[in-house]
């Protein structure tokens, strides 16, 4: 079962590389476990998964602890949900990438732990690119600021954007949700900020913005209903869980 699912969605997301003139090597695939059992993630592990995304910081630490040391090979373990500031200190030496990072204080917590091991965390900004009431993450126009306010850090290294688009039956209406999440990417790559935050306002901020955008290349969006869309549309990182592991069964969270 698992292992038709994997093979059918590996196939899909080459049909979208070639669809978007991209190489499959460009496409990272997260498996998003929550609320599966660990012989799941084993059977997942067996099949070539490597990464895997968890949205509870609690369920992320349990399967960690039980797991990881058996993985013959290294597995990134991803922590792709709402994380509050008092839970950062259990996963911040656990995780090769944080998904959700939403605020300022979040972004402070996340260095004060990472400093405290010694560490540099691995963050991407969470942006609420359809301005849902129910979803976390910032605005377009606070995306930026947060930056500028969080890029001098030094226990962290923002490396890019994600987004959770809005839940659809036809996944080709997220394809401008993901379109903008793109330009949004884009702009802060290459500089061309608008007229408010222009180059020279960054080289006024005594920033090494080239430093900063050397890593800034993971675009994380696409889930299982519309992750081909995504990827046509720029993502470098898909989220996959029910495609891979079925319906969840949240009777267990």
């Amino acid at each position: 079962m698992m292992k038709d699912n994997l093979e059918v969605i590996e196939q899909k997301i080459a049909e979208a590389c070639i669809r978007s003139g991209r190489r499959r090597d460009e496409v990272t695939l997260i498996a998003v476990s929550k609320t599966k059992p660990n012989e799941m993630l084993q059977e997942a592990y067996n099949l070539g998964i490597r990464n895997f995304g968890e949205n509870k910081v609690q369920e992320l630490v349990g399967k960690y602890e039980a797991l990881d040391a058996g993985f013959e090979e290294k597995v990134n373990w991803h922590m792709i949900g709402h994380l509050q500031r008092n839970k950062v200190k259990y996963i911040i030496d656990k995780v090769a990438l944080i998904h959700s990072v939403d605020s300022v204080k979040l972004a402070e917590q996340i260095e004060k732990e990472a400093a405290k091991k010694n560490i540099i965390a691995d963050i991407l900004i969470e942006v609420n690119i359809a301005q849902e009431e129910t979803k976390f993450g910032i605005s377009a126009d606070e995306l930026l600021p947060l930056i500028l306010n969080i890029a001098s850090f030094e226990h962290i290294r923002i490396r890019g954007l994600m987004t959770i688009a809005p839940y659809v039956e036809n996944p080709e209406k997220n394809s401008d949700y993901f379109k903008k999440m793109r330009q949004l990417y884009v702009d802060i790559k290459s500089k061309t900020i608008d007229n408010i935050y222009n180059k020279s306002i960054l080289e006024d901020n005594a920033l090494n913005w080239d430093k900063i955008l050397d890593k800034f290349n993971i675009l994380s969006m696409g889930m299982t209903g519309d992750y081909e869309v995504a990827i046509e549309e720029g993502a470098t990182m898909v989220r996959i869980g029910t495609g891979i592991f079925g319906e969840r069964d949240y009777s267990l969270t």
